[in-house]
């Protein structure tokens, strides 16, 4: 009771002495918290969370129970572990700096004009050539790794592969996709709408809880999406379902329909319409 007491005491003292920016101050650190969780989750990061959970709570219990030896272990892994966790997942931790770095701003835009018509019209031009491409090699059982370059710059992975710079086309996917061809097993990179590169190397996912129907190029694809916020479209050699991978998750069994609203969906510029509400929503993703 004396404890239940000082604990009451305790909360009524720090009341006593609340202040409005202390709402502030909490909802930033709340806000923190679920960014925090909303990067790690689907990665590897998110069992390693739960082991640190689990240190805390086994840290905390010898505490109580006076277990000194076991608190001066608990304690003396958590202070050096620290190291070795930035260096084993340096993949988990580039990725989630990357996107936290990845706003808008440069895609805000105050005033009105055409720009945002002739642009949706090129997207809508070049995601509908990829959807054709998409459809016949889902059809001709031909495997595709196709790449949409967006805020985090493909750069290490262009220069795998062969520049190319060619206007997106049914036809160019295609070709560089036949089996025959000799950028057929890499990737392609599209970088402002535009053919850029192709036959280039992708680094392979690291994540053992893959399934074992996933492929080379599944895996290339979770594997760039892991460590970049690129935009993946993957055709399977062998059975000719097509994918779509970003962040580090994929969704399988996509028809023609759900992948060209998935790519008007994440490449679409701004609709014209939301243009008045663009200049409040610089910092949203």
């Amino acid at each position: 009771m004396n404890y239940v007491y000082s604990v009451f005491n305790y909360i009524v003292s720090i009341l006593d002495t609340f202040v409005p920016t202390d709402v502030i101050d909490i909802l930033l650190v709340a806000f923190l918290i679920y960014k925090g969780f909303q990067l790690v989750r689907e990665t590897r990061a998110k069992q390693l969370v739960k082991g640190i959970l689990l240190l805390i709570i086994a840290y905390y219990a010898s505490e109580l129970l006076n277990l000194k030896s076991m608190s001066f272990l608990l304690l003396s892994i958590m202070q050096f572990g620290v190291i070795a966790l930035v260096v084993i997942f340096q993949p988990e931790l580039r990725s989630a700096l990357e996107r936290l770095g990845s706003t808008r701003m440069e895609r805000a835009r105050f005033f009105g004009g055409d720009a945002d018509s002739v642009a949706r019209r090129k997207t809508e031009e070049y995601i509908d050539e990829v959807c054709s491409a998409a459809q016949s090699m889902h059809r001709d059982r031909v495997g595709a790794l196709i790449l949409f370059e967006r805020l985090v710059k493909l750069g290490e992975v262009i220069n795998t592969g062969t520049v190319i710079d060619a206007k997106i086309s049914d036809e160019l996917i295609c070709n560089i996709f036949y089996p025959k061809s000799p950028l057929h097993d890499g990737a392609m990179v599209i970088r402002d709408g535009r053919v850029y590169a192709a036959g280039c190397f992708l680094p392979l996912s690291h994540n053992q809880e893959l399934s074992r129907e996933l492929g080379t190029r599944h895996r290339a694809a979770l594997g760039i999406s892991e460590n970049s916020d690129v935009l993946v479209v993957v055709v399977s050699e062998e059975s000719g379902i097509i994918s779509l991978v970003e962040h580090g998750i994929i969704k399988r069994n996509l028809t023609i329909d759900t992948l060209r609203i998935a790519l008007e969906k994440a490449l679409m510029p701004h609709n014209a319409d939301n243009k008045k509400k663009s200049a409040f929503r610089v910092f949203g993703k």
